[in-house]
């Protein structure tokens, strides 16, 4: 998202209260924003977005340039959804997650255009596939996820990384298809086994529990394989 300001004939801050934080959500002038989609406080939707009716959109929220918000999707408080992003109805995206530039969450894991028959599918012809983002989690660059996946309290998928199925808590993914190839702290270095001194690998087995420390930060975390 640019820094540049915008002329102040297509901007005006908004007013802000005591703890200094915006009371009033800011939409662009060229953004197309259905009025009955729900915009939280504080929250800036940018250039030539688009939010679909029965979207949600939670408090101080960034939506980049030429964001797409399907239909009665969720978006939490705190959250960054970067430029080019799409975001299709049945997906829920918790606080704090961040949607890097040109991510696509998808819905239909069987698209066709038509039918059997050769007819225009309608709404009645395909089922939609939920994605769940959970809090703090990441989405990098160009990531597709498929539908029907969770992606873990504060994990993180790689750029271009194409998701086909769950991806942990903490957990780091990467490829296509998406493969778990380690674990990462809230605040995205990678973590260390309690004893290691490199970033570690994966190696819980189901029923396992393994004590992990934050490269950077120091964090430590007490994760299981489900």
């Amino acid at each position: 998202m640019s820094k540049h300001p915008l002329p102040s004939s297509h901007y005006k801050e908004p007013p802000r209260g005591e703890d200094s934080a915006p009371t009033k959500a800011l939409i662009h002038p060229s953004a197309e924003v259905s009025p009955r989609a729900q915009i939280g406080q504080g929250t800036r939707v940018w250039h030539h977005c688009q939010v679909r009716e029965g979207a949600r959109i939670g408090h101080s929220c960034i939506i980049g340039k030429g964001v797409y918000i399907d239909f009665e999707v969720s978006i939490g408080d705190l959250v960054k959804i970067q430029n080019g992003a799409s975001i299709y109805r049945g997906a829920t995206v918790e606080d704090g997650a961040f949607i890097g530039p040109n991510a696509c969450l998808t819905n239909d894991r069987l698209p066709r255009a038509i039918t059997p028959e050769g007819q225009l599918k309608g709404s009645a012809d395909w089922q939609v596939g939920p994605i769940l983002v959970q809090r703090g989690a990441s989405i990098g660059a160009g990531a597709v996820i498929l539908p029907g996946v969770t992606i873990g309290a504060w994990a993180m998928v790689g750029s271009g990384a194409i998701v086909t199925k769950d991806v942990p808590p903490h957990g780091l993914v990467v490829g296509n298809p998406a493969r778990l190839v380690g674990y990462v702290c809230a605040c995205g270095h990678r973590l260390n086994l309690e004893s290691a001194t490199e970033p570690a690998a994966v190696d819980l087995v189901d029923g396992s529990t393994r004590l992990y420390t934050c490269v950077s930060c120091g964090r430590e975390y007490t994760l299981s394989a489900s």
